[in-house]
């Protein structure tokens, strides 16, 4: 097995995990890549096409091969004059880089790297610094090193107009600190590379600074209850394999624990579930009719509709599930898949719904967020919107407090929690659409001018029965800890 060529993106994927670099070179059918990360790569893409259009004239490199792309990037820059580049690509060391943005004016050369993120991170800095050693290398005078991030102040007005979508930040000095450490990295991504597969554990790198695409297999054969599974137990787990335990039913009585941790090793070590009723009993006094809303929402990192700023929430769909009297339900529910702003029906249809009183239970603070967001939006419907979050009752602090299964395995999330409790409604029976970062690519592709009829007919069917499963959820925990 020859060692595989570098680019930045490996050489990223080493400094996360050299493990992930092994299998991004040798094993990429492995690769499992979530809802979420997709749209997040798909997003990237609209970003870098948006900054682009914002420089006409500049020259995209784009030829059939990465080896062609480097020579038509040589040649263009042979050229006297200013120059505009889009997907520069350049070979040094052994690694190669396409560069977002290049820029030659007046002799001068300055590369600008575009993040669908709103503020810089570090993991970009080391990004750039790749990029900026391989330019240099290939023997560009490269002067100046800028980050594009999204500017989340910015308000689209329509018409194709993104001047001001991105705020530039110059990086020139984070990234020459950085610079001369890039050949160590890369020497240390060929000692990897010309090996066998790295036997590293699963670990807090998995998540840091994105989710692994190859978590799935790198955690084949962990114990059921692994010690990472603590809430917010970051330290306490890496003491915990440090001292030799990696099962949390192996962890002795004695070991030091936050009263939540010691409640979740109790619970996982006797497998008897943690049910406390009293902390619930206040719901069984909530009047009728009572409302169960769950809201789906869209961002987008590059705004598509007037007067909608970037990676704001942006509500298409909710469900309301509405119990008139113990047991007693009926079910309502919005969906705008028109590709038109939804917002404002959204809002007007939910105040018809949800009557002018009754508990609107909810889990966790998200729908009151997006209630405001709403009300900001259209000030006429402020008191009305801000009278429904004043009726909100937060189901997760309840369950929280009230409830823990063994299966729950550290997270109080809804998807968690359901299975416990109601083990008849399985997210996995949904499909396609079976989580928010699903329902949001359901949405896009939904509203694609390109999509079939009876396509869209599909997804909009997938995104009702997710978004009434969501409340219906809320109605069976609310049972569930009411003893009912």
């Amino acid at each position: 097995m020859s060692p595989a060529r570098l680019s930045k993106s490996r050489v990223i994927a080493w400094r996360q995990c050299p493990r992930r670099l092994w299998l991004e070179a040798y094993r990429p059918d492995l690769k499992v890549v979530p809802a979420a990360l997709q749209r997040s790569f798909d997003l990237g893409h609209q970003v870098g096409e948006v900054a682009r259009a914002l420089h006409p004239g500049g020259h995209l490199i784009d030829p059939p091969t990465l080896g062609e792309a480097a020579r038509e990037t040589a040649r263009l820059l042979a050229r006297p004059g200013d120059l505009t580049l889009f997907e520069a690509t350049f070979s040094h060391g052994g690694v190669l880089v396409r560069a977002d943005l290049l820029f030659r004016e007046g002799g001068v050369c300055r590369m600008v790297e575009v993040k669908s993120s709103t503020e810089p991170k570090p993991y970009h800095i080391e990004d750039i610094a790749v990029q900026t050693w391989v330019v240099r290398g290939a023997g560009v005078p490269l002067e100046r090193v800028v980050l594009a991030v999204v500017d989340r102040d910015f308000v689209y007005q329509g018409d194709g107009d993104y001047h001001g979508l991105f705020r530039e930040v110059d990086v020139t000095s984070q990234v020459d600190q950085l610079v001369a450490q890039v050949p160590s990295w890369i020497g240390e991504c060929g000692v990897v590379l010309a090996g066998d597969e790295p036997g590293l554990p699963v670990s807090a790198a998995c998540t840091t600074p994105f989710s692994c695409p190859f978590f799935g297999y790198c955690s084949a054969g962990r114990p059921e209850f692994p010690v990472e599974l603590l809430p917010r137990g970051g330290r306490v787990a890496e003491q915990l394999v440090a001292a030799g335990y990696d099962d949390l039913r192996l962890v002795p009585e004695h070991w030091s624990f936050s009263d939540t941790h010691r409640r979740v090793w109790r619970v996982t070590r006797t497998g008897e579930p943690d049910f406390d009723a009293a902390a619930a009993a206040h719901l069984a006094e909530l009047p009728w009719p009572r409302f169960y809303l769950d809201f789906e929402t869209v961002q987008f990192a590059v705004p598509v509709w007037a007067g909608t700023r970037p990676w704001e929430q942006l509500p298409f769909q909710w469900s309301c599930h509405v119990e008139t009297a113990p047991g007693r339900l009926e079910h309502r529910e919005f969906l705008d898949l028109s590709g038109e702003p939804p917002m404002r029906e959204c809002a007007e249809r939910l105040l018809e719904a949800l009557a002018q009183s009754g508990p609107v239970l909810v889990y966790t603070g998200f729908e009151k967020g997006v209630l405001a967001g709403l009300a900001t939006r259209f000030p006429d419907l402020d008191c009305a919107l801000q009278a429904v979050a004043d009726r909100l009752v937060d189901l997760h602090p309840v369950t929280e407090r009230a409830w823990y299964h063994p299966a729950m395995k550290g997270s109080w999330s809804i998807k968690a929690v359901l299975p416990t409790v109601a083990p008849e409604l399985d997210y996995a029976d949904l499909g396609e659409v079976s989580d928010g970062s699903a329902a949001q690519n359901a949405y896009a592709e939904a509203v694609h001018p390109y999509t079939s009829p009876e396509r869209a007919d599909e997804l909009a069917a997938a995104l009702s029965a997710y978004c009434a499963q969501d409340t219906l959820a809320l109605v069976r925990l609310a049972h569930f800890l009411q003893g009912s």
